[in-house]
């Protein structure tokens, strides 16, 4: 099975580790990328690590959450070959894999319940890109990133 990365600032620490706890369950092998405590932290300090494995294809999919998920979405972007989405509900994650080809899941922690956070990360890992038109549009995102 892929390995799946996951990082996290301290709002959204105590869901990733449910959200470690429940991926191991489902047999995924995990990069945990911190931070490690409830002790506040700077989120970019584990989104671009996280965000340069996924790019770099050492990791199949990244997890990122804090308070609102923006910050950690921001972050990741910067990165080429990175197609972060802040996801709230069941409908925008289904579209972030099927429609933007998505690698990064962000969550936002104070918004959300952990069983959300659970079903939406099951359906990020298991939701398939549709290719087609939306390959094309893909390829434009990239296309401009490394210009």
């Amino acid at each position: 099975m892929d390995i799946v990365a996951i990082g996290s600032d301290h709002a959204g620490f105590l869901y990733k580790k449910e959200l470690i706890a429940f991926l191991t369950s489902l047999h995924y092998e995990i990069k945990d990328f911190g931070t490690y405590s409830e002790a506040s932290a700077d989120y970019p300090d584990f989104a671009h690590p996280l965000a340069e494995g996924v790019a770099k294809n050492e990791y199949a999919f990244g997890i990122l959450i804090c308070g609102s998920g923006n910050g950690v979405a921001i972050t990741a972007n910067k990165h080429a070959g990175i197609r972060a989405a802040l996801c709230w509900n069941e409908e925008l994650v289904s579209l972030a894999r099927e429609h933007n080809n998505a690698n990064v899941i962000c969550l936002p922690s104070r918004f959300i319940s952990i069983d959300d956070a659970k079903k939406f990360v099951k359906t990020f890992l298991t939701t398939n890109f549709e290719g087609g038109r939306h390959q094309r549009r893909i390829a434009k995102i990239d296309a401009c990133a490394t210009s």
